[in-house]
């Protein structure tokens, strides 16, 4: 059994992280279709869920007022969650700036959940532009995402984010390339199935009619309304051009807690959507080699790591996988020491950041397994 459990993780990351995005890569049609072009602006909503964010705030709405958007088509609605700081007072200030603009103030904190739970049917648009405040739009973004909506089936549509703010200090640049790689698997599963596999969350817009109230104990919001979208028939994918800008996250502590609260609610959109993994089509398929395998391969590498232990005196190949493993820890050590010293080791930090990545999905399973009531969570430090 130790065995099987063994070689179903071997395989399984192959498949999930070479196997799968070779293959999309090789079925994509040799003649790429191009982005639809945007024949008449219908009129739009952009949510903007915000608890103390007066650090990006205002260049935030910058963005939108820059944007080539007709502003006379733009609702906006900015939801603040108990802000202690600036916020109100900068949303206040740009009140005047927008003609359709409302500010939502939360006297107690409810967590981004509720907020667009709240936000999404006060919206007088059919579609809704939910984005944190963090993500600064480009003077296409709102074009892009819109044009693909005069095509019915569309339900949802992705932005493409691209990271500011790298540093070597800390994870950022293999946190920045594990992102830009995600992307590429998205844009591949938009174009082969219609089945992206759940939008940047920062910025994304997607139809009133195939929104569903999320579950007020919910932690991923993004994946939520995908899912129940391709769920209810419509094609989710993803704009290349629609380009917005995000600082990246840098101090691993922080990521690997933020890490921790995703996987506890991609467990949550697991048990909710499982039976989509029985379409036995391209979403399916999809969803089982993107996701699924991703978020159950950590509980088949620690009985992974069990049998080598048990087996590395026995067999020469698992001595061999066991001396590997012995690396990972002194991978880490060697970098905290090379810090101190002011030298940093990019390589040992994509290590670092997988291994992480995969400790948090591995903690996130049991925050699941433990029971999640509240869905209140504090923002990741802004500009790290």
């Amino acid at each position: 059994m130790m065995s099987i459990i063994f070689w179903i993780a071997i395989l399984g990351f192959l498949h999930s992280y070479i196997l799968y995005p070779y293959l999309l890569r090789k079925l994509q049609p040799q003649k790429q279709v191009s982005s639809p072009q945007l024949s008449a602006a219908p009129f739009l909503s952009i949510i903007i869920p915000a608890h103390n964010e007066d650090a990006v705030l205002r260049q935030k709405l910058e963005s939108i007022l820059a944007s080539d958007y007709p502003p006379d088509r733009i609702e906006l609605l900015i939801g603040l969650d108990c802000s202690t700081d600036l916020s109100r007072l900068i949303a206040e200030e740009y009140q005047s700036k927008f003609q359709q603009c409302r500010i939502f103030n939360y006297a107690q904190r409810q967590g981004k959940i509720k907020i667009v739970n709240d936000l999404v049917p006060a919206c007088q648009s059919e579609i809704i532009v939910l984005s944190d405040a963090n993500v600064l739009f480009t003077e296409h973004s709102l074009s892009a995402l819109m044009a693909h909506f005069q095509h019915p089936k569309i339900g949802l549509v992705d932005s493409r984010m691209q990271h500011y703010g790298k540093k070597k200090s800390g994870i950022s640049f293999p946190e920045s390339d594990y992102i830009s790689n995600e992307v590429r698997i998205k844009q591949d599963e938009s174009r082969l199935w219609g089945s992206m596999m759940g939008p940047f969350g920062g910025c994304f817009a997607f139809r009133k009619a195939c929104f569903q109230p999320i579950p007020s104990n919910f932690l991923v919001d993004d994946f939520y309304i995908n899912m129940c979208c391709l769920e209810q028939g419509y094609q989710c994918i993803t704009e290349e051009k629609a380009l917005v800008y995000e600082d990246v996250s840098n101090e691993l502590l922080i990521e690997f807690k933020r890490k921790i609260r995703i996987s506890a609610g991609n467990f949550q959109n697991l048990k909710r959507f499982w039976k989509l993994l029985f379409r036995f089509n391209g979403l399916s398929f999809a969803f089982f080699s993107h996701k699924f395998l991703r978020w159950v391969l950590p509980l088949f590498f620690v009985g992974a790591l069990l049998h080598v232990f048990q087996q590395q005196d026995q067999q020469l190949f698992y001595a061999i996988c066991y001396y590997l493993i012995l690396l990972i820890p002194i991978t880490f050590i060697v970098d905290a020491l090379a810090r101190r010293q002011g030298q940093h080791i990019i390589a040992f930090r994509y290590i670092i950041h997988f291994v992480s990545m995969n400790v948090a999905l591995l903690a996130g399973f049991f925050k699941f397994i433990g029971g999640i009531r509240s869905s209140v969570w504090q923002p990741t430090k802004r500009h790290q």
